[in-house]
C-alpha cells in the first residue's frame, strides 16, 4: 500500500500532465503581459528600480505626489540621457477628495538676453540644436518642490532619499539604456566633462554593469536639503553659472532666481462620452485633443482596429492637427493662441471634411480657427489620488553640456525655437519654447485613466492611438499601450513610420492611398514607450500598466507592515 506522501506525489503528477478542457484550451489573448491590480497603489515607470522606489515612498507614508517626485528623481539616476534636474517637467494631478485635476507646467524660459538678434551678432542665423545657446533654465526641481508644496504629505529630503542612494551607490545598467548610452557615446567623448561623468574607462556602460554618480548623488542631497533655492540661487546655480561664463553663454543669475513654474488649468475634448485632458500651450498636448475632435467624425469602431480604414483617419487626423500646431502653438505669454476655436465642434465638423479616404494629403496647411526625449511615469495610490507626470532634457544627454560637479546634463530645449518673425514659436527673452512633452488624463463615469507615452513630437498622436484603443476597440490600458502605433514623426509630406505588427494587407492597402509607409520592428522605440494607470471608483481597485517598448515596470505598493 502506498504511502499518503507517496499518493499525494502521485496525485500531483498527475495534475501536471493533465490535458486543459477544452474551455480551457481556447482561452487566449493577444497581449503580451496583464495588468497590476492591487486596492493599494500602483507606480508605473520607465526603470522598475524608479517604480519600486516610488512605490516604497507610498508604502511608507507618501501619497501619490510624493511617489511621483521620487520616481521621478530615481529616473534622473537610472536614466540620466532622457531626464534629470537639468530638464524640464509638466504633470496632471487629480485630487480624489474634491475631484479637481490641476495642470503643473514646470518648463524653464530662455535666458532674457537671449534673442534672435544676440544669436546673429554672434554669427548663428538659426537656433543650435545643441550648446550653452540651447540651454533653457530647468524647470524641474520647481516643479517638484510646488507639486510637494500643495499636495505632498512628505518632505523633498524623504522623497530624494531613494535617488541619493543609488546615485551614491550605483545601479546595474539595463537594456534599453544600455543600446541608448552606447549610440551616445561618440559625442560624450568629444568633451571631458561628460566623458568624466557618463562614461566608464572611456566606453559606455554595458548591459548589467554598476553606474555610479557621486556628483549627482551631492547636487540631490543639497536639494533635499536646501529645497528649490539650493538649486536656482545656491551653489547648484553658481556651477551653472560657472559653465555659462565658461562657454560664453547668456543665461544670469537672475534668469535663474526670478523663474517659477506655473498651475495652469487642463484643456479637455469629449470623445465618444470619454472626457480627455491635456495641459494648454506651451506644449504639444492640444494636437492630442483636435485628433480627437476630428477621428470623432469617423465610425472607427465599425472599422475595425488597425484596419485601412481606420489609420487612413488617424493619420489624415495627426496632418491636420499638427498643421494647426506648428501654425499656432507656442507661449501663451508672447503670442495669442487660438484655444477655443482650435477646440470647437464646429472647427473639427469643418477640417474633418478634408480627410479623403481613398487619397493621402501631403501637403496639408493649418486650418483658420474661430476667434477664441523624455520620461513618463504615473502614479495611483490607495486614496486614488492620481499624477500623470512626464520630464525631459529633449534630445539624449540635452545640450551635451555638464555644469562642473553638478552629476547632470542641462536640457537643449531652446533647440525648438526659430528665428521667424511673426511665428508663434520665435525665439524671446524670457519665453518658453513649444514643448514636446505632454501627460495625459481620461475619464469616464467611477474611472479614470492616467497615461503618457514619451517620445518627441509622437507624443500627441501616440496619445490619440492610445485614446483610441480604449475607447473604441475596448482594450484594456495595457494592451492599448502594446498594440501596434504608427509615428509621423515629419509635419510634411506623407511619410510616416509603422510597427510590422499591423498586417502587410493593411499596409499594402494604405500604400494604395498614398502613404509612404517605413516598416520598423515590432516593438520599436521610435512609437515612444508609455505607462498607464487607473482608478475604479466604484470598487476601489488599481490597474497598471507599461510598455513593452522599455525597460520599464508597474509596481504595486507594498502590503503595509503590521
Amino acid at each position: 500500500m502506498k504511502s499518503f506522501a507517496a499518493w499525494v506525489l502521485t496525485a500531483m503528477l498527475v495534475a501536471a500532465v493533465a490535458v486543459p478542457s477544452a474551455a480551457a484550451q481556447e482561452l487566449s489573448r493577444s497581449q503580451g503581459r496583464s495588468m497590476v491590480t492591487t486596492r493599494y497603489g500602483i507606480v508605473a515607470a520607465e526603470s522598475p528600480l524608479a517604480a519600486q522606489a516610488g512605490a516604497q515612498i507610498l508604502a511608507h507614508g507618501g501619497n501619490a505626489v510624493d511617489a511621483a517626485v521620487a520616481t521621478n528623481a530615481v529616473m534622473g539616476v537610472v536614466e540620466p540621457m532622457m531626464n534629470g534636474m537639468g530638464g524640464d517637467l509638466f504633470a496632471i494631478v487629480y485630487d480624489a477628495k474634491t475631484g479637481k485635476l490641476y495642470g503643473m507646467n514646470a518648463s524653464g524660459w530662455s535666458p532674457k538676453a537671449l534673442t534672435p538678434a544676440y544669436l546673429r551678432a554672434h554669427g548663428m542665423h538659426k537656433m543650435p540644436k545643441y550648446g550653452i545657446d540651447s540651454v533653457t533654465v530647468p524647470g524641474v526641481v520647481d516643479g517638484w518642490s510646488q507639486l510637494l508644496g500643495r499636495f505632498g504629505r512628505l518632505s523633498l529630503h524623504a522623497d530624494l532619499q531613494p535617488a541619493i542612494r543609488y546615485a551614491r551607490e550605483g545601479f546595474p545598467v539595463p537594456g534599453w539604456d544600455s543600446m541608448y548610452w552606447h549610440a551616445a557615446e561618440p559625442f560624450l567623448k568629444k568633451s571631458p566633462a561628460t566623458a568624466n561623468l557618463y562614461l566608464i574607462d572611456g566606453r559606455s556602460p554595458k548591459l548589467g554593469q554598476v553606474f555610479r554618480n557621486p556628483d549627482l548623488a551631492h547636487s540631490l542631497t543639497l536639494v533635499a536639503n536646501g529645497g528649490r533655492d539650493a538649486f536656482y540661487s545656491g551653489p547648484i546655480a553658481k556651477k551653472i553659472l560657472a559653465l555659462e561664463k565658461q562657454k560664453g553663454g547668456a543665461m544670469t543669475a537672475a534668469d535663474l532666481a526670478d523663474f517659477h513654474a506655473q498651475w495652469v488649468r487642463p484643456l479637455s475634448t469629449v470623445y465618444h462620452g470619454w472626457t480627455v485632458y491635456e495641459l494648454p500651450p506651451n506644449g504639444q498636448g492640444i494636437a492630442a485633443l483636435i485628433m480627437l475632435n476630428l477621428m470623432s467624425h469617423f465610425p472607427l469602431a465599425k472599422y475595425g482596429h488597425n484596419s485601412a480604414n481606420a489609420l487612413q483617419v488617424m493619420i489624415e487626423a495627426k496632418k491636420l492637427a499638427y498643421a494647426d500646431l506648428a501654425r499656432y502653438i507656442g507661449d501663451p505669454r508672447f503670442s495669442h493662441i487660438p484655444v477655443a476655436g482650435l477646440l470647437s465642434p464646429a472647427y473639427a465638423a469643418k477640417r474633418a471634411k478634408l480627410i479623403n479616404m481613398q487619397h493621402a494629403n501631403c501637403n496639408v496647411s493649418a486650418g483658420h480657427p474661430p476667434a477664441g526625449d523624455n520620461t513618463y511615469l504615473t502614479v495611483v495610490d490607495q486614496q486614488g489620488d492620481m499624477v500623470s507626470l512626464i520630464q525631459s532634457n529633449f534630445e539624449e544627454f540635452g545640450s551635451r553640456l555638464v555644469p562642473p560637479g553638478a552629476g547632470f546634463v542641462l536640457q537643449d530645449r531652446g533647440a525648438l525655437f526659430n528665428l521667424k518673425p511673426g511665428s508663434p514659436d520665435v525665439l524671446a527673452g524670457h519665453k518658453r519654447p513649444l514643448h514636446t512633452i505632454i501627460p495625459g488624463f481620461m475619464t469616464h463615469g467611477h474611472t479614470r485613466i492616467s497615461f503618457g507615452i514619451m517620445g518627441g513630437f509622437n507624443q500627441a498622436q501616440a496619445h490619440a492611438q492610445f485614446v483610441s484603443n480604449v475607447v473604441d476597440f475596448h482594450m484594456n490600458i495595457q494592451a492599448a499601450l502594446e498594440a501596434a502605433r504608427f509615428d509621423k514623426y515629419t509635419f510634411g509630406g506623407c511619410d510616416l513610420y509603422m510597427e510590422d505588427r499591423v498586417p502587410a494587407s493593411v499596409r499594402a492597402d494604405l500604400t494604395a492611398r498614398g502613404q509612404q509607409i517605413h516598416v520598423v520592428g515590432d516593438y520599436s522605440q521610435i512609437m515612444g514607450g508609455g505607462q498607464a494607470v487607473e482608478r475604479n471608483f466604484s470598487t476601489g481597485v488599481n490597474f497598471g500598466a507599461s510598455d513593452p517598448r522599455k525597460d520599464g515596470e508597474a509596481i504595486p505598493e507594498p502590503q503595509p507592515k503590521e
